[in-house]
C-alpha cells in the first residue's frame, strides 16, 4: 500500500506533546514531511531546545509511523526547536528577547546567583540563545562567576542611539553593575537611582535575538523587584530557597510579591538549594544540614512545580569562584542537576506561553 504524506500526518496525530496535552499535528509541530517509497522524513519543531521530553517525543513519533503506516518504513526525524514567547512586541532593546525569567529569593545567602548563572549556562548547553542581567545592584557577582572581572560593556548603536554591547562569556550575553565599579568601590545608590541603574541595564544594552534573558535579582521584596515588575515584561519568576524554616518564611513573602494583583508575575516554580550534603568519601550518605525537603513541601502546599533539589557541593562553590560555573563540567552530579533544572524551567516557560492559546 502506498505511503502518503496524509497517512504520515494521520499517524502523528496519535503523538501528544506531554506538556501541552494536544497532538503534534494540531500544535503545528510537524513540518517538512517527505515520502519516497518507504523512506519517510519530517521535522519535529519543539517549543525549546531544552525540552526534557525530546527523546520520548522522538521515540513516540518513530513508533507511530511503524505501527500506523508501515512497519518496514525507514524513518528520519529531524528534531529542532523554535522557542515560544508570549511577550508583546516593543521597540526597545528587548524587542528580540522572547522570554525574561527573574531568579529571586526572599533572603540572601541561599545561592540565588549561583542558580541564575548555572541556569543561563544550562540553557546555552541545550542550544538556546541566552542573556543574563545582574540586577543585584548592591551585590553584583555574575562578572566574577563568569570570569569577566576585567571586561566592560562595549559600544553599540540601536535605532541611531548610542548603547552598550553586553559582555559575552561561555556563550551568555551579560551586563552588570559589577562592570562599572572596581572591586573596592561601594555601589551607594538610593532607591530611585538604583531603579534607574536597573533600567539602564535592560534598555541601554543591545541584546539582539535571545530565547531567554535571565535576571539575577537582589534578595528581598524592595524597590528593585517592584521596579522590575512594572517596567520589564517578565515571563515568570523562579524562587530559590534552602530547606531551612527561616529561609522558607522569607520565600513565602517573595512568592506573595509576584502574586500581588498589581504585579501578577507567574511563578514558574521553586528551586531547593543546598538540599543535602554528601561527602566525597561517603557518596551514599546524605546529611540534611538545613533541614529535609522544606522547599519540596512548600511547593506541594502552594501547588507549584519543584524545579530542582540541588545538593550542597564544594565543587560548585569552587567553580563559581574560579569563574567557570559548575554546569560547564562534564557529567558530574552537580552539572547533571543543573541541566535538569534548566530543562524543567524551559518546560514551564513553554507551558505558560501555550496556556493562552490552548485554553
Amino acid at each position: 500500500m502506498e505511503i502518503t504524506v496524509e497517512k504520515v500526518l494521520d499517524a502523528l496525530r496519535y503523538v501528544d506533546d506531554p506538556d501541552l496535552k494536544k497532538d503534534l499535528v494540531t500544535l503545528n509541530m510537524i513540518r517538512d514531511v517527505a515520502v519516497d517509497g518507504k523512506n519517510i522524513a519530517f521535522t519535529v519543531v519543539l517549543t525549546t531546545p531544552a525540552c526534557p521530553m525530546k527523546d520520548m517525543i522522538h521515540n513516540a513519533c518513530m513508533n507511530a509511523i511503524l505501527h500506523f503506516v508501515d512497519k518496514e518504513a525507514k524513518v528520519k526525524i529531524n528534531m529542532t526547536s523554535n522557542v515560544t514567547s508570549k511577550k508583546e512586541k516593543d521597540e526597545t532593546t528587548l524587542r528580540d528577547v522572547k522570554n525574561i525569567i527573574a531568579v529571586a529569593s526572599g533572603k540572601g545567602g541561599v545561592g540565588k546567583s549561583t542558580i541564575a548563572a548555572n541556569l543561563a549556562l544550562g540553557l546555552v548547553r541545550q542550544g538556546a540563545k541566552v542573556g543574563l542581567v545582574d540586577a543585584d545592584i548592591y551585590g553584583p557577582s555574575q562578572h566574577i562567576m563568569f570570569g569577566v572581572t576585567s571586561d566592560a560593556p562595549g559600544n553599540a548603536v540601536f535605532e541611531g542611539q548610542k548603547k552598550m554591547a553586553p559582555v559575552e562569556s561561555y556563550g551568555v550575553k551579560i551586563n552588570s553593575v559589577g562592570f562599572m565599579a572596581g572591586p573596592n568601590q561601594v555601589i551607594a545608590l538610593r532607591g530611585p537611582m538604583a531603579s534607574k541603574a536597573l533600567s539602564q541595564l535592560f534598555f541601554d544594552t543591545v541584546w539582539g535575538e535571545l530565547d531567554y534573558l535571565i535576571v539575577d535579582l537582589p534578595p528581598g521584596t524592595g524597590d528593585i523587584q517592584i521596579s522590575l515588575c512594572s517596567s520589564v515584561p517578565l515571563t515568570g519568576a523562579v524562587i530559590v530557597c534552602t530547606p531551612q524554616d527561616v529561609a522558607l518564611a522569607d520565600a513565602r513573602k517573595g512568592i506573595a510579591l509576584f502574586q500581588l494583583e498589581q504585579i501578577n508575575v507567574p511563578i514558574l516554580g521553586l528551586v531547593e538549594n543546598m538540599a543535602w550534603f554528601t561527602p566525597a568519601e561517603l557518596p551514599e550518605n546524605k546529611y540534611y544540614i538545613f533541614g529535609k525537603d522544606g522547599v519540596k513541601h512548600l511547593a506541594e502546599e502552594l501547588n507549584l512545580p519543584l524545579l530542582a533539589q540541588v545538593p550542597l557541593v564544594q565543587s560548585v562553590r569552587e567553580a563559581s569562584d574560579a569563574g567557570r560555573p559548575a554546569v560547564m563540567q562534564e557529567s558530574t552530579t552537580s552539572s547533571d542537576c543543573f541541566i535538569e533544572m534548566a530543562q524543567n524551567i524551559a518546560q514551564q516557560v513553554a507551558i505558560k506561553n501555550a496556556s493562552v492559546t490552548l485554553v
